[in-house]
């Protein structure tokens, strides 16, 4: 029940959602003749527009989610595990092939640290995140994208029936049963990385955060952009905040804001 909470309470809250439905009401006000609050709801759609191209909004929401937890140093690794996320599940069904989302250093993180460390047990955990079609997983358009890449399909350990970042951290420790003295690097995208890190650790898995997917630059370097790309971070930034008092709230992670 919680999951399709979150996925029915986001869809309204996401931030072009949520100026559509501004939109929508202000043209409800002027059918029925209030001007004033159709101008004042018109006036915040704009002016959200004007402050995510021109002010850093972006930056703010996303940067301390993506510097909490720094790229670790070489060091021996007894295990990978890289969460899904960035494959497009109906339309690699639809289209007959992987088709790769904006996360896509996921997967090629996931590659690179197969090859560096050639005796690490590899996991990829990832079902489907969708509400009402879960026909097609994850992690199985994953394995043929990894062994069509030179992977070698019994290097990997796939878990397939997680929906959220809660469930890939029960079911893939189910599967890969770590040892207490096995150090192993979980991959995702930056800014997901402290709820990940939370999430794992209340389940009895000290793994270490291996981020990547970075979208803003360091602190003092700022990036401009357009109004879409200022939406996209702000969305997957605001997406994120929710998502770690939502797991707080629920007893998912130990703390408010995982950190090192």
């Amino acid at each position: 029940m919680g999951f399709t909470i979150s996925k029915v309470f986001w869809w309204f809250a996401a931030p072009a959602n949520l100026a559509l439905v501004l939109l929508a009401f202000a043209l409800l006000a002027l059918m029925i003749g209030r001007r004033m609050l159709a101008g004042m709801l018109l006036a915040l759609v704009v002016a959200a527009g004007a402050a995510l191209t021109l002010a850093p909004v972006k930056d703010w929401v996303l940067r301390p989610l993506e510097d909490r937890f720094p790229v670790p140093a070489e060091a021996p690794v007894d295990g990978v595990i890289v969460l899904g996320g960035a494959i497009d599940t109906w339309l690699s069904a639809d289209r007959g092939q992987p088709v790769i989302n904006d996360s896509a250093e996921r997967l090629t993180a996931f590659l690179d640290l197969a090859r560096r460390y050639p005796r690490a047990r590899l996991v990829f955990a990832g079902g489907s995140a969708g509400l009402f079609d879960d026909a097609a997983r994850e992690a199985d358009i994953a394995r043929d994208l990894f062994q069509r890449l030179g992977l070698a399909p019994e290097r990997v350990i796939y878990e397939r029936d997680s929906r959220n970042t809660h469930e890939n951290a029960v079911f893939a420790r189910r599967l890969a049963a770590p040892a207490a003295d096995e150090r192993w690097l979980l991959v995702t995208s930056a800014y997901h990385m402290p709820r990940a890190i939370g999430t794992f650790r209340r389940q009895g898995w000290e793994v270490t955060a291996y981020p990547v997917d970075f979208s803003v630059p360091r602190a003092g370097n700022q990036a401009s952009g357009s109004l879409l790309e200022g939406l996209n971070g702000v969305h997957w930034g605001i997406r994120e905040w929710l998502g770690l008092a939502y797991y707080r709230l629920q007893g998912y992670t130990d703390s408010w804001f995982p950190a090192p």
